[in-house]
C-alpha cells in the first residue's frame, strides 16, 4: 500500500474542496436565481469537464501553466517556481476538474427553494452576501453536503487530468490513482489489488454517506 500517494491524495482532495466550496457557493447562489439567458453558457462552462477528456482538459491545464504561457511564466517569475508539475498545479487542474460536482448539487438544492424568502430578505434590506450565507446556504444545505462529498471524493480518484499536469512525483504529484496504475504497469497485482479495494470500500462508503444526508436532511428541514 503507497501510503504517501494516498496521503497527497488526502491533501488535495481536502485543499480542492475546501476552494472550490468557497467559489461554488456564490456561483451557484447566482445561477439559481439568475434569468439572464447568457447564464446558460456559464453553465456550460461550468458543466464542460464532465464530458472533456480528462487528458484533454490536463493538455489545456498545462499549457496555461507552463513557463511558455504569460500566466505561467510570471508566476515562475515572481514565484520562483513552475506550478506545471507540482502540487499547487495539481490544486488548480483539480479544482477545474471537480468544479461540475460542486456546482450542480448546490444548483439543483437553491433551485427548489421558494423564491419569497429569499425576496423577503432582500426587501429587509439583506445584501446578495447576507442573503446566500442566511437563506440559502442554510435551506440548500443538503445540496452543500452533497456537493462537498462529491468534490472530495472525486478528487480522490482523478487520474488523467494530475497525470497530465502533476506527473508521478513520489510524495508531491503521486496520487493514489497514479500508485494503482505504476503498480499494474510493474506487474505487481497484489499491491494494485489491495489499494483498489481500498479505493473501491472508499467510494462505497462517500454514496452511503451521500444518500444518508440527503435523506436525513429531507426529514428534518432548517427552520
Amino acid at each position: 500500500m503507497d501510503w504517501t500517494a494516498i496521503g497527497v491524495s488526502l491533501r488535495l482532495a481536502a485543499v480542492t474542496t475546501t476552494i472550490l466550496l468557497v467559489l461554488a457557493l456564490p456561483l451557484a447562489g447566482w445561477l439559481a436565481r439568475t434569468r439572464r439567458r447568457w447564464a446558460v453558457l456559464v453553465e456550460a462552462v461550468v458543466a464542460l469537464p464532465l464530458v472533456l477528456p480528462p487528458t484533454v482538459l490536463g493538455y489545456y491545464v498545462l499549457t496555461a501553466l507552463g513557463t511558455r504561457s504569460p500566466f505561467g511564466r510570471w508566476w515562475a517569475d515572481t514565484f520562483g517556481s513552475s506550478l506545471a508539475f507540482s502540487f499547487r498545479g495539481l490544486v488548480v487542474a483539480s479544482v477545474l476538474y471537480s468544479l461540475p460536482f460542486a456546482v450542480q448539487p448546490m444548483v439543483a438544492a437553491f433551485t427548489g427553494i421558494d423564491r419569497r424568502l429569499v425576496e423577503a430578505a432582500e426587501v429587509l434590506g439583506r445584501g446578495p452576501v447576507a442573503t446566500v450565507l442566511r437563506v440559502v446556504a442554510p435551506l440548500g444545505r443538503a445540496g452543500i453536503v452533497t456537493a462537498a462529498v462529491l468534490a472530495f471524493a472525486h478528487t480522490i480518484g482523478e487520474f488523467g487530468v494530475v497525470l497530465m499536469v502533476g506527473g508521478n512525483i513520489p510524495g508531491s504529484t503521486r496520487t493514489v490513482s497514479v500508485s494503482v496504475f505504476d503498480s499494474v504497469q510493474a506487474l505487481d497485482d497484489a499491491a494494485a489489488a489491495r489499494t483498489s479495494l481500498l479505493l473501491l470500500g472508499f467510494s462505497f462508503a462517500v454514496l452511503a454517506v451521500t444518500y444518508t444526508a440527503q435523506r436525513r436532511f429531507a426529514l428534518w428541514p432548517a427552520r
